[in-house]
């Protein structure tokens, strides 16, 4: 299973992809999300991703009970509308941001909201679309979306199985099956308890599809754990300090944080390997230090080898410890002194 985001595959025999989101961390300021995303890309990212859409895009200006936002969240007696305005990003931006992100070497991409804006991102070449967790539901925008042509990553945050798998068939419908699951907790910040990475591989297995996470911990250990488990995408919140403040600025990663992260994820993908029983050189060489049997005790010519004389510890230059039931009751050939490693020529 992979996908083919602009010049990387991203899959099983890949590296993992690692994105930055910068999402409303560039707190409307052109001149910061610059700095933002030359620091995402010193911290070791290989993609940095937006956000687009406006206000009126995502939701209505209207502040009746409805909109209002009262779930114990960071972002509890905000109006939708009032948020969203908060943390969007101009769209006029973005053709110069794709440049910078794309000189620095590393992928451009976006998450539309709507039709108007994944069409504006097809003009601008866009070469993946993410459909975050509050899209999932919006079959007809999926539909939209994949039939573009280009790879699909969604987020599964507040998705039922089911909705799943009405996101993924309403992809492969347009023709579609460039498809990535990122298992994402849709909490902000994200309670550990609630992670549940375990579904990371289930979902791989159920859907047959590259997965990966979206992580709103301030934890560099869970996305390492997720590459253990299979995740082949890693998405992070990035910000330069969480100080700056914004709307997203808790569950944020800053540059030392999200260069920690990545280190702990190619640490991870490295020790992972492959199945592999042979032993390496340096292996091998370590193998003398393993037991095998010796003389522990001086033992005369003809004397009889008992569990006082001969015993198996380290290192491994003597007889298997496998034999050395065989070899007790043996008599001695010739005097072995203490510390002789035990050999077939020295048993009678």
């Amino acid at each position: 299973m992979e996908i083919n985001v602009a010049d990387r595959k991203i899959g099983d025999a890949h590296p993992v992809f690692i994105i930055a989101e910068l999402s409303a961390n560039h707190l409307q300021d052109f001149d910061l999300a610059v700095k933002t995303i030359k620091a995402a890309n010193k911290s070791g990212a290989d993609a940095v991703k937006l956000q687009t859409f406006t206000p009126d895009t995502i939701t209505i200006d209207c502040a009746n009970e409805y909109f209002k936002i009262r779930q114990g969240t960071i972002w509890d007696g905000k109006v939708l509308y009032q948020l969203y305005k908060e943390a969007y990003m101009p769209w006029e931006w973005q053709p110069r941001l794709k440049s910078i992100i794309e000189d620095l070497g590393m992928v451009f991409f976006s998450t539309p909201t709507d039709s108007t804006s994944a069409d504006f991102l097809q003009k601008l070449g866009n070469p993946v679309y993410k459909v975050a967790s509050f899209e999932i539901t919006d079959i007809p925008l999926i539909e939209h979306i994949a039939s573009k042509g280009k790879p699909v990553i969604i987020s599964t945050g507040i998705a039922t199985l089911c909705d799943i798998e009405e996101a993924i068939n309403a992809c492969k419908r347009m023709g579609n099956e460039q498809i990535a699951l990122l298992k994402c907790t849709s909490s902000y910040p994200a309670p550990m308890e609630e992670l549940n990475l375990r579904t990371i591989p289930n979902m791989a297995e159920t859907f047959q599809t590259v997965v990966g996470l979206s992580d709103h911990t301030l934890s560099i250990s869970v996305p390492a754990a997720s590459v253990a488990l299979g995740a082949k995408i890693i998405e992070k919140h990035f910000i330069l300090d969480r100080k700056l403040g914004g709307p997203d600025a808790a569950f944020s990663l800053e540059p030392d944080e999200f260069r920690a992260m990545v280190n702990a994820v190619r640490d991870v993908e490295r020790a992972l390997g492959t199945v592999n029983y042979d032993l390496s050189d340096k292996i091998k060489r370590s193998r003398e230090f393993s037991r095998s049997l010796f003389v522990v005790a001086d033992i005369s010519e003809g004397e009889t080898l008992t569990a006082e004389n001969i015993r198996s510890i380290r290192p491994g230059y003597g007889l298997h410890p496998r034999y050395l039931k065989d070899v007790l009751g043996s008599k001695a050939r010739k005097f072995l002194a203490k510390g002789t490693p035990l050999s077939w020529e020295c048993v009678g």
